[in-house]
């Protein structure tokens, strides 16, 4: 009797068989990911994609974020912030990585901290052509700064911005949360890999599909807030494994980020976190004596209304850190971010909790800069805006001499965040206190703001409208009203959302050049030259900062002029500056005034020169 090996053709033929079966099912996954993909089936989740609108620009994809939640239902969508595919010369590109605060929860757009940066790098360099890309999330954590900053080098960035550490538990992959698979990295970031295929795309959306026809609450769970559909494991506490392993998610995500954007000699300013301390009682206390998280909270107010305020902050920090619903990031982050500062030679520590605790009564953060539990208000945005700020200037990343210097006083005062954008955010954390875990009704006096902006405020929040709706409309209510400082807020508003819309940029030059506003009219107008060179703009714009009496600025423009004109401004005009050194040394100077008043009249601008008549 004969047996058969593997070496004879039979055995050989029966290996073969064994081989193609095993690998039959890995083929067809094959080929249905092939026919998925010829057929556009699912969705692309690159990180970028080619603008739509303009094929020489790339922005981010509005499904970049759908490979992080297990429920894409819950995936969240970002900003629309274009940058060149071919980086130009005169450009600095900034990329911002981060959570709800960071992309400015819950005003977004203008009340966002990168905003309030860009307004002010703006108008200090206004030859550079800033590109601030805010690449933020609402409920992500970590993992997704991690792998949208792996990316980021190949797009040339000039710096990178990062504020995160609130979403360690409860953020999409967290610990805590509903789409945690496990604390093993490698199968983490292996589960992400493969939520790119269509193939699993079109397996998840089965499910999706066989559990949703049996969900018996599905509009009870509509109605729930983000907040508590990602929460799971909603008691964490202090030093637990669970409590743990947040934190070494935290640490070994964002020192692998760091290391890369080392290596890549990616400058990177990365933030210690902030939240409330002093007006936010805990979410979940471990019961309720003196060592409790509702203990230590209620012996801080006490401390606080004595006026002994070193106390009250030790216990408001014990408080917070026992609360066992970890939307706040327990102090370890903050030692984490600091850690890696000093590890790193291109990682810059951007102390924001320090700058909070400047402006807060007596260093204790409370309701004076935070809404709610930890989202900064517009106050607090624009501290925030000024650390990075601070932190970047500290670095002399930008080798231009500033044209101008804007303090934090003269931002504040400058920066075109409108009423409307407060009302979204009010309106916004009023709905979101009355969900859990906040459970705070609408209080009994509340009466909605009846004003047009407040009107804009409720259809925007309500998705009736865009903001950009909004902010149309109100450009049209203001300019109905002849109210034309209204309408320029708007037209600067609209420029920072679009900064390459042209018409935004004419329109605020327009109406800044009717109010008298020469400086900024020719601030904008060479920002429409920067989009659309010639030489009219470029005359315009050497005729407004005549009229601005800063002739200086004006030379620069005169080879735009006429050929035969050339010639004679280049000569007054250097006789002006040279006056006017000549004042700034000796202000009575009878022969300098005289020239100066014979100069502008000559050049027509006699209101100009009355001013120096006058004086």
């Amino acid at each position: 009797m004969t047996t058969v090996t593997n070496k004879s053709p039979k055995g050989k033929k029966l290996l073969l068989f064994k081989v193609l079966a095993a690998l039959f099912p890995f083929v067809l996954l094959v080929l249905l990911e092939f026919a998925l993909r010829f057929f556009h089936y699912g969705h692309n989740t690159d990180l970028f994609i080619k603008d739509p609108y303009d094929d020489h620009y790339m922005v981010m994809n509005n499904y970049a974020s759908d490979k992080f939640f297990s429920d894409t239902a819950n995936a969240t969508k970002g900003n629309s912030e274009l940058f060149q595919i071919d980086k130009a010369p005169n450009t600095f590109r900034i990329f911002v990585l981060g959570e709800s605060t960071t992309i400015g929860y819950p005003y977004f757009h203008n009340g966002s901290f990168h905003r309030w940066l860009q307004y002010r790098l703006n108008r200090m360099y206004p030859d550079k052509n800033f590109e601030i890309i805010n690449l933020s999330l609402t409920a992500v954590n970590s993992y997704t700064v991690l792998d949208f900053g792996k990316q980021l080098a190949q797009y040339q960035p000039d710096a990178v911005l990062i504020y995160t550490g609130h979403n360690e538990y409860y953020g999409a992959l967290g610990v805590g949360s509903t789409s945690y698979i496990g604390s093993n990295r490698f199968l983490v970031q292996t589960l992400l890999k493969l939520r790119t295929l269509k193939v699993v795309q079109l397996f998840n959306n089965c499910i999706k599909k066989v559990s949703g026809a049996f969900a018996s609450h599905k509009n009870a769970a509509d109605r729930t807030t983000l907040m508590q559909r990602m929460a799971s494991r909603q008691h964490i506490g202090l030093n637990s494994t669970d409590y743990q392993a947040g934190i070494n998610q935290y640490d070994k995500n964002m020192t692998e980020l760091c290391r890369l954007l080392n290596d890549e000699k990616i400058p990177t300013f990365l933030s210690t976190v902030v939240s409330n301390e002093k007006d936010q009682p805990p979410f979940i206390s471990n019961g309720t004596g003196p060592n409790s998280a509702m203990g230590f909270y209620k012996a801080g107010q006490q401390a606080f209304a004595k006026g002994d305020y070193t106390t009250a902050k030790q216990d408001f920090d014990k408080a917070k850190e026992l609360d066992e619903l970890r939307f706040r990031a327990p102090e370890a982050i903050n030692t984490i971010i600091r850690k890696l500062a000093t590890e790193f030679s291109e990682v810059h520590l951007v102390d924001t909790k320090k700058e909070f605790e400047q402006y807060s009564p007596h260093g204790i953060v409370g309701n004076e800069t935070i809404l709610e539990h930890l989202h900064p208000n517009l106050h607090g945005y624009s501290i925030m805006s000024d650390a990075f700020f601070q932190a970047m200037q500290s670095q002399h990343l930008i080798a231009d001499s500033a044209e101008r210097q804007i303090s934090y006083a003269q931002l504040v005062k400058e920066m075109p965040v409108t009423k409307m954008d407060s009302l979204i955010g009010l309106i916004q954390i009023t709905n979101l206190k009355t969900g859990w875990p906040f459970n705070q009704p609408i209080p009994a006096g509340y009466k909605p703001d009846t004003s047009v902006s407040g009107e804009l405020a409720l259809r925007i929040e309500s998705a009736q409208a865009t903001w950009a709706d909004g902010m149309d409309q109100l450009f049209s209510y203001y300019k109905n009203s002849d109210d034309k400082e209204g309408a320029l807020r708007i037209m600067k508003a609209m420029n920072l959302e679009f900064p390459n819309e042209k018409q935004y940029c004419g329109n605020a030059a327009n109406v800044d050049a009717i109010l008298g506003n020469y400086d900024e009219a020719a601030f904008y107008y060479r920002k429409l030259y920067q989009l659309e060179p010639n030489d009219q703009l470029a005359v315009n714009i050497f005729q407004l900062y005549l009229r601005a009496d800063e002739p200086n600025k004006a030379l620069g423009y005169i080879k735009n002029l006429p050929q035969a004109q050339q010639g004679q401004a280049f000569n007054i005009l250097t006789q002006i500056i040279n006056d006017k050194a000549i004042l700034a040394k000796q202000p009575h100077d009878p022969q300098a005034t005289a020239r100066l008043i014979g100069n502008y009249k000559l050049l027509g601008l006699t209101d100009v020169a009355a001013k120096f008549s006058a004086k």
